[in-house]
């Protein structure tokens, strides 16, 4: 069965309840579906993998749009599909890089599915580079956000571009007060797996952590030094108190990434490459790495500013404890401060130990390679290139991800020096590129 060699291939035992509901709601009927669950509870692969077996793998056409609010869930969707190996080949969509280089892409990968963010979208049909002739599905991810106020109007646009739309699915992970009415109510099927009483789920632990002054930068290093290696994500309002964090903490000894919308394309995705990966194991973000980032793992999430409100709440605490696995929230508090009213659980305190130990440093370094797919490299070339050049064993190997036109590789740490100093001069695959660490 196709479903079954695709969770083998994604090293996925089972699919849980939601998933399962959500195939049967998609594939076996023709009704628009509303899907709501949970952050974390595998919303991706719940529809994708019903959609993969509608689709025409056959087609050059683009015959599914998915909609996102932001370019990493773009990303990490398109990741995705590729990740099942199903035969249908996705694209992702999304500002900061120029329309023209996204449509020459498209010429070359013919994709049957776009994972795109709405102003893109629209740039791309009103350039006529985008043809909806034969779109029949749209999926709307974080329909909340898409349909708020910044994004409604270019929502609307959007689906006037695709008037054959056939089926439509529409994902959150929060409650939404109104379903769009471009769904059809009178032959819409709901799944719905958010519990009313549950905020975050009973697998989240949340402490408050008093911080002696108003200047809390002292207590986070305190807290995260004793974290340990684990891996921690640190919420901030606003962008200079991250810059302004992450600098602390590097001074400290702490690895990290920092993550927030006024980084250039390349530098969010390095950043979350690198905290993806285990090449850092602390990543400092405003509130735009609280939604569509799913990292496995991520043991600790840390509010050094209060939330703004329950939704974001709701959101920064579901990039712990996904799928199945527990996870621990803390709030830092100076004097003056409190966990607000909104937050619906039963707090620990928690005290820091008086002594604590350096910094600990992630296990792995991020490589960048200057060549990727539009130069045939493949992750073999890469595996192959490290062991036999740069003297690596397989075990020194972690994650791989072959671009179009470069591949990120982690590496053991304390063989990384090494990796960069025996790859000069040489060549992966016939051809001389850079190799460089990601800092």
């Amino acid at each position: 069965m196709e479903t079954e060699r695709i969770l083998k291939k994604l090293g996925i035992a089972q699919l849980n309840a939601m998933q399962e509901d959500t195939i049967g709601a998609i594939g076996r009927s023709d009704k628009d579906v509303v899907i709501l669950s949970p952050t974390g509870s595998g919303k991706t692969l719940a529809y994708l993998l019903p959609l993969a077996g509608l689709l025409d793998a056959q087609s050059d056409r683009v015959q599914a749009v998915v909609i996102v609010p932001g370019r990493e869930l773009a990303l990490q969707s398109a990741t995705v599909l590729s990740d099942m190996g199903c035969g249908l080949r996705g694209m992702a969509l999304y500002g900061g890089r120029p329309t023209m280089d996204e449509h020459r892409r498209m010429r070359d990968v013919r994709p049957q599915v776009v994972f795109a963010t709405p102003g893109r979208l629209n740039d791309h049909f009103d350039k006529g580079n985008l043809s909806a002739d034969d779109i029949r599905w749209v999926v709307i991810d974080e329909f909340d956000k898409c349909l708020s106020m910044g994004f409604h109007d270019e929502m609307q646009q959007a689906l006037r571009f695709m008037p054959r739309v056939e089926r439509r699915i529409l994902l959150s992970a929060t409650e939404s007060e109104a379903i769009p009415r471009f769904v059809n109510m009178g032959r819409c099927m709901r799944v719905d797996y958010l519990d009313d009483d549950e905020q975050v789920p009973e697998r989240v632990t949340i402490y408050e952590v008093k911080s002696p002054t108003k200047d809390k930068l002292e207590t986070l290093s305190r807290l995260l030094r004793s974290f340990g290696d684990e891996s921690s994500i640190v919420f901030l309002n606003y962008r200079e108190s991250v810059e302004r964090t992450a600098d602390y903490l590097r001074g400290q000894g702490f690895t990290l990434s920092m993550f927030h919308g006024g980084l250039e394309q390349r530098e969010r995705e390095d950043a979350l490459y690198r905290f993806s990966n285990g090449s850092a194991n602390v990543m400092v973000c405003t509130d735009l790495a609280s939604r569509g980032l799913d990292i496995p793992d991520i043991q600790h999430v840390v509010h050094y500013h209060v939330p703004e409100g329950e939704e974001g709440y709701v959101h920064r605490v579901g990039r712990t404890a996904r799928w199945d696995k527990c996870g621990k929230a803390y709030f830092i508090l100076s004097a003056g401060e409190s966990v607000p009213e909104y937050v619906d659980a039963t707090t620990e305190q928690l005290s820091l130990p008086a002594q604590l130990p350096q910094p600990s440093q992630p296990r792995m370094a991020t490589i960048y390679i200057g060549k990727g797919k539009k130069d045939k490299i493949s992750k073999g070339d890469v595996v192959g290139f490290l062991c036999k050049i740069c003297q690596l064993d397989k075990s020194d190997i972690g994650r791989i991800d072959v671009k179009e036109r470069f591949c990120y590789v982690a590496v053991a740490r304390e063989k990384a020096a090494q990796a960069i100093k025996l790859s000069v001069g040489n060549k992966i695959k016939g051809v001389k590129t850079v190799f460089e660490l990601v800092r």
